[in-house]
């Protein structure tokens, strides 16, 4: 394929995230169930990160590199959302239900501005991914290679905290009780601190090339997200009013997000 712009590449990525996002909007319209962005968004990121692969001007070898390591992440927590959403498609996440009950007789005109806002996310994180894909230099830096080895500490952190939950919730014993085990016992949110590693390791990657700083915003906005605004107070609101005390318990014995030792309550 001939190679596009950096301007008429954005472009294209941006209109098509503008589409998808709308027909996802339609679907979940259909089928009452507005939810199901999550696991779209987290899905777009590998989507669009073959067509940056593909079509960005840089050396082949750095954009299999750093676009592998977004559509693995995407493959990796899309299909893990993908299951958990419609494995329960009748019943909406808390979240979305809030969400309904604020936006009151405007409902599906502020969810569809709700998954354009998806949209455009999607492209302002993709930033380092972009700017590192038109470098030309056929040199892998010592600073690309770190970035790339910090993601796999990440990526395999958060795996393994993802699967060491399901398991437990998977087993019937447990049920109505807090996961603490694994590195649920040194951290409230493992899943976020790892995630938040993944997106520092793309930070680095994404520096060795000439105005990759400039796109340092996407991790910091990233990290700042899962500790403000979306990420950790929501799941730790929602454990308050499911757990009560014992999650009080857990948070008095347990860090925030960092992994660390326990505590005495």
């Amino acid at each position: 394929m001939t190679p596009l712009s950096l301007p008429a590449l954005v472009g294209l990525l941006t209109s098509g995230s503008f589409l998808l996002f709308s027909l996802a909007w339609f679907t979940g319209k259909r089928l009452e169930n507005y939810s199901i962005v999550d696991a779209l968004w987290a899905l777009s990121f590998g989507f669009f990160a073959l067509l940056i692969i593909l079509l960005s001007p840089g050396y082949t070898t750095r954009k299999f590199l750093f676009g592998g390591m977004f559509l693995i992440w995407s493959l990796r927590l899309g299909i893990y959302l993908t299951s958990r959403i419609f494995g329960h498609l009748d019943h909406e996440d808390e979240r979305y239900r809030n969400l309904r009950v604020e936006y009151g007789g405007n409902v599906d005109l502020r969810f569809y501005l709700f998954y354009i806002y998806q949209a455009l996310s999607v492209i302002f994180l993709l930033a380092p991914l972009i700017i590192s894909s038109t470098n030309p230099d056929p040199e892998i830096t010592r600073l690309e290679i770190t970035g790339a080895l910090i993601w796999v500490i990440g990526l395999i952190g958060e795996s393994v905290s993802d699967a060491q939950k399901a398991a437990f919730r998977g087993n019937a014993a447990n049920r109505g009780k807090i996961c603490s085990t694994g590195l649920w016992a040194y951290s409230r949110h493992p899943n976020y601190f790892f995630e938040s590693v993944i997106w520092v390791g793309y930070g680095v990657f994404a520096i060795a090339t000439p105005h990759g700083w400039m796109t340092l915003y996407a991790p910091i906005l990233m990290i700042t997200l899962l500790l403000k605004v979306t990420g950790v107070p929501l799941a730790e609101k929602n454990a308050l009013k499911t757990y009560g005390d014992a999650f009080r318990k857990y948070q008095k014995e347990t860090s925030l997000f960092i992994p660390l030792p326990k505590r005495k309550a």
